[in-house]
């Protein structure tokens, strides 16, 4: 299991995924969930990942031959689609149909092969926009009501983003606010796991203008991870019945 999540903001994108990767207690282990295909100042697109492994790596590296064939165009490769509904479109059709090719194989093992993702991302002249691909191909997309998209083990996480993140939430406000949405999530799941990767892009850069890898050791994160835990200690008593 994994938590990722992605908030869609006035100022722009952030975005933040775990790395923890499990196939039983005994069998766990690290991989990146958070891709980034950009070609600064015209395109960045930025993918995060839950799910079967096999078959999240499968429609990645088949995004990744997608672009780089010499007949590439507008309806195969998500750096030459035309807007950003279409590079989902586009996503969401190859994660169908990888879903599609490994279930056929895996059925007999009774292993399940759902898989999902989060796109987000913006091309010159284009709007910012947040979408949430589910296993079968379809999606959804982040509004002004809910700026926010979550995939994975999602539950812990959600209390606060519901309370604090609105569109007009600052990029700083809103990296603090899926951090700690990260924090519970981190005490309350132990199929999601350090280290953690976040990203913002800023309205209009049409790149990633910031990314970060934070490890177990953080000493930020485990100060914002205390913080918290004391507010929340603090916010408690102060509650009379």
């Amino acid at each position: 299991m994994t938590y990722c999540v992605g908030l869609l903001l006035d100022e722009g994108m952030v975005l933040l995924s775990d790395t923890r990767t499990n196939a039983g207690l005994d069998n766990i282990a690290t991989y990146r969930k958070m891709f980034v295909f950009e070609e600064p100042g015209e395109r960045v697109i930025t993918i995060l990942t839950a799910g079967s492994l096999s078959v999240t790596q499968t429609a990645l590296a088949r995004l990744r031959e997608a672009i780089e064939q010499p007949e590439a165009n507008e309806e195969t490769s998500i750096m030459r689609a035309p807007t950003m509904l279409k590079v989902a479109e586009i996503i969401g059709n190859t994660l169908a149909s990888v879903r599609q090719d490994i279930e056929h194989k895996m059925n007999a093992a009774k292993v399940s092969v759902s898989a999902s993702m989060i796109v987000a991302g913006q091309r010159k002249g284009g709007t910012m926009r947040l979408f949430l691909v589910y296993p079968e191909g379809n999606f959804i997309e982040a509004t002004e009501d809910t700026p926010f998209l979550q995939i994975g083990e999602h539950k812990y996480g959600k209390p606060i983003l519901d309370r604090v993140v609105r569109v007009a939430t600052t990029l700083e406000d809103a990296q603090k606010a899926v951090l700690l949405s990260m924090d519970s999530t981190l005490r309350s799941n132990l199929s999601v796991g350090m280290p953690l990767d976040l990203a913002v892009i800023a309205r209009d850069e049409c790149r990633v203008t910031m990314r970060r890898r934070i490890e177990k050791d953080d000493p930020q994160f485990a100060q914002m991870s205390q913080d918290w835990s004391e507010a929340l200690c603090q916010g408690f008593s102060k509650i009379t019945l």
